[in-house]
């Protein structure tokens, strides 16, 4: 899933870099970036924007799921969208914030329990 917002961002890197076999090379153009190029460039933007929280690139992922299920998409839809073969394995990465939890009304409150007061 590639949003329009980023796609326009990314537009004027690819016009200004040309990249012609990965969007972004490694140390040779015909291998992608290395998996500690991204923690170091991930660590580094962490460091930048004063986040002192433990983080890695890793909870990007988490956050995507859980942002994705607090929005009201399906567990199903996010287990496709994150490549997983198992629900379960996605089910580890929804972490729904409390304020969604306490904002759920329980369907007893959807039925018209309304009663009269017995006659005397």
């Amino acid at each position: 899933m590639l949003s329009p917002v980023l796609l326009d961002t990314l537009r004027p890197y690819w016009r200004y870099k040309k990249p012609k076999e990965w969007l972004f090379p490694g140390d040779t153009p015909d291998q992608p970036i290395s998996g500690n190029d991204i923690f170091m460039v991930f660590h580094n933007a962490v460091r930048r924007a004063g986040i002192t929280k433990k983080v890695s690139p890793h909870s990007l992922r988490h956050s995507f799921a859980t942002h994705l299920l607090e929005s009201g998409t399906d567990l199903r839809t996010i287990q496709i969208l994150m490549g997983h073969r198992s629900l379960k394995t996605t089910a580890r990465y929804l972490h729904v914030s409390q304020q969604q939890v306490r904002a759920i009304a329980s369907p007893l409150d959807s039925l018209n329990l309304t009663q009269e007061p017995p006659k005397k």
